[in-house]
Order: structure tokens, then sequence, then C-alpha cells
């Protein structure tokens, strides 16, 4: 009797129950499907959309006024970090501060940035493209599609509160990683940024969590909250070279170019030559060093990677070359070890 009379109380209890299940996983099978990127159809741009899509989305990152958090993830690591921009008589001003970890403020007048170390009391002082997230492009945007294919979906995906334009952009050839992006819908500011291998698995991305757009972004918050007014200052000191010229023959892989070749006093007080390369999405740098035993023998040697980021490490004739850049190791490798260095002819001498 008492089986009996409590069966019907059991049978609308476990009813109701998978009901709130089905409706919960209903609800949550939306998200996911949206997270995960869905069963969109992605449509091909011809290359003239497509570069007018990459500029608006790099305009945006340059033009509006935006303040949020966003989250940088490579492999196990997580970074926080809280950007504020905004555009006035003078250009672009902006602030990052790195949320994470060791206390690092970064703030930025046009191309003049100040990296502020607060446990040293300096300011390190350089000059540096914006290129940033969420600015996007290292170059010209038609030197993006000859080496690569741009796809848009028409399902609105949602970040940060946010719809935005999904966005895929895909290699034509093995040199290089693909891009996942989402685009605001209404103002084309890239909100989230993911960098995919040969199998389309996510090895890199960034993406806000929270955004305020236009008057709603308070222009004291790009005021640094450290005194930082009376500390050092530590002027990077860089000056243009010829690689060439010096007997260097590097070979640039497809679709790359020469963005500039700089020496660089570091940490050990010794000029490091630097040459930076890009396709307009990924940069190579290639860094070139005297040959010292004791501080190179510590460096690995070979490929090595760490998220996006390839590195190659190799010792040609007295020098040390340490090429790395968000793409392929195979594609640092072949560039490493084609390099070559060829001493310079001494001057003849002078007949009298």
């Amino acid at each position: 009797m008492i089986a009996t009379l409590a069966m019907p109380s059991l049978r609308g209890a476990t009813r109701a129950m998978s009901l709130s299940v089905v409706a919960l996983l209903t609800c949550l099978g939306g998200s996911l499907a949206q997270a995960q990127g869905g069963a969109a159809t992605r449509m091909p741009l011809a290359a003239e959309e497509a570069q007018a899509l990459l500029s608006r989305i790099q305009e945006a990152a340059r033009k509006l006024d935006y303040a949020g958090i966003f989250t940088y993830q490579q492999g196990e690591l997580i970074q926080s970090s809280r950007l504020v921009h905004m555009v006035d008589g003078s250009g672009e001003r902006e602030r990052l501060e790195v949320l994470d970890g060791q206390p690092r403020e970064y703030l930025r007048h046009n191309d003049d940035v100040q990296c502020l170390v607060p446990e040293r009391k300096m300011v390190l002082s350089q000059q540096r493209r914006a290129d940033r997230f969420p600015g996007l492009l290292l170059g010209s945007p038609a030197a993006v599609t000859r080496f690569y294919q741009v796809y848009s979906e028409a399902a609105p995906r949602r970040i940060a509160g946010r719809e935005c334009r999904m966005i895929t952009i895909e290699p034509l050839d093995k040199a290089r990683y693909g891009y996942r992006l989402c685009a605001d819908e209404q103002n084309d500011l890239l909100l989230k940024a993911q960098t995919l291998s040969g199998g389309n698995s996510v090895i890199e991305q960034v993406t806000f969590t929270t955004l305020r757009l236009g008057r709603d972004v308070d222009g004291r918050l790009l005021e640094s909250r450290w005194p930082y007014k009376d500390w050092k200052v530590q002027q990077a000191t860089m000056q243009p070279i010829d690689l060439t010229a010096q007997g260097w023959r590097i070979p640039v892989p497809p679709g790359f170019v020469q963005v500039s070749q700089v020496a660089r006093i570091l940490g050990h007080n010794e000029s490091v030559s630097q040459l930076v390369l890009s396709d307009g999405l990924a940069a190579i740098s290639v860094f070139i060093e005297p040959f010292d035993k004791k501080r190179n023998s510590r460096q690995p040697h070979g490929a090595y990677r760490r998220g996006a980021v390839s590195v190659y490490g190799t010792r040609i004739a007295d020098y040390w070359l340490t090429a790395l850049g968000e793409v392929p190791s195979g594609t640092l490798e072949q560039l490493a070890k084609s390099t070559e260095f060829v001493p310079p002819a001494a001057p003849a001498p002078v007949q009298k």
C-alpha cells in the first residue's frame, strides 16, 4: 500500500526532473553549439570584400573608444589584462594593465610606448607599432588575400554580451597558421581571435570578457595607478642596419616581406641585430648576436614551440641566430637552415 501510494508522486517528480534536464540541455546545447562553431555555412569572400573587411577591423581598433578586460590563453597559461583605448586630438592613447603575475603596465601614445616595471621603479620607453589585440593587421590587407582565403558566417555569435560576426582565415600553404575571428556586428571591433594549427585545433586565443564602448569609457581610466613620474627611465636603443651589406643571406618565406632591420642593445649590453618579417597577419623576428659559449649553450638548439610561438636556434659561423614567430616550426627551421653568412670582402687598398 505504501509503495502503491508513493508511485504517482515518484513518477511525477521523475517526469518533472526529466523535463527540467531536457530544458537545461536544450538551453546549453544552443550555447555550446554557438561557442564551438556549430554547423553554420561558411561563405568564401572575394579578395576585394575580404580586404575591405580586414581594413574595417583594423580601423575599429585604432579609431574607437573602448575599455574592457580580455583573457589570453596559450596551452595551460591563462592571463587577464585590462585595456583602455581612446582617441583625441593628439591621436591614440592606450593603457594596458596585466592583471596576473608580476605587475606590468603599458602606456601608449600613438607609437610611443612606456612599460612600467613597479618592482624596479623603472620605465622602459620605446617606439612600437600598435599591433596588439584588438589590432589585427601587420601590413596591407591585399598581402593577406594572396596567401589566405577568408570566409564569413552569416549566423551571428555572442562575445562579451555583444553580437559578432565569425570570420575564418585559412592559409593556402603550410608556411603559416589559420585564424578564427569574431568581429562586432555594429562596429567591426575584434572581440575574439583564435590561432589555428593545421588540424584546425586552437593553439592560442584572446577574447574580451567585458567591454564598454563610446561614451561609456571614462577618460580617467587612462591614468596609471603607479606614481611613475620619478622612476628611472630606460630608453630602448635602436639604429637601422643593413644585414645584407654585413654579409647575411636570409631567405624570406613566401608571402613575407621585410618590415624592419635594426640593431638593439639587450640585457647583456651587446648589440643584437633584429630582422622583422610579416605576411600581413603573422610576424617573424630573426635575432643575430655574437656567439657566446657560456650564454648560448644554455639556449635550446633546434626547434621548440610554446603555444602559437615557434622558436629555432642555431649557430652560424661565430654568431647565434634565433628565429621566432607565430608560424609553424617548419617555416622557421627552413629559414634558419638556409641562412648563410658570407663575410664581406675587405676593401682593396688605395693605389698611390
